[in-house]
């Protein structure tokens, strides 16, 4: 899924919405002595923010919205400046045999489908 995503990622990010900009793919971070890789990161100018993509092959799992936080947090301590908003978390997992988008943030959680053509 990650590679059909990158080898089309304009599109992708026209779905997305107004304003989301690729920032890097596999973006390392270090969490206590270890490293963590966050699938997509991304920046979007409308709304000043960074978005952390997580992608799963999988249904949506409470350790997804776990990691996903994490990422967001380490985010929001480390990397965002004062002039940026809040990171915002997307997860796009396998659910009922389609792919859905789960945002995440620390506040709330809103569900809306997505499918990869």
């Amino acid at each position: 899924m990650k590679r059909l995503i990158i080898e089309d990622i304009d599109n992708f990010l026209i779905e997305l919405g107004d304003g989301f900009c690729y920032v890097k793919n596999e973006y390392k971070i270090k969490l206590g002595d270890r490293y963590n890789y966050i699938d997509l990161l991304l920046y979007n100018i409308k709304y000043r923010c960074y978005v952390v993509v997580e992608l799963k092959v999988t249904e949506l799992k409470s350790e997804h919205i776990g990691q996903i936080e994490k990422y967001v947090n380490y985010m929001d301590k480390n990397i965002k400046t004062i002039e940026d908003n809040k990171t915002v978390g997307i997860i796009i997992c396998k659910k009922h045999n389609k792919y859905i988008i789960e945002y995440c943030s620390n506040e709330n959680i809103i569900a809306s489908e997505y499918k990869l053509n």
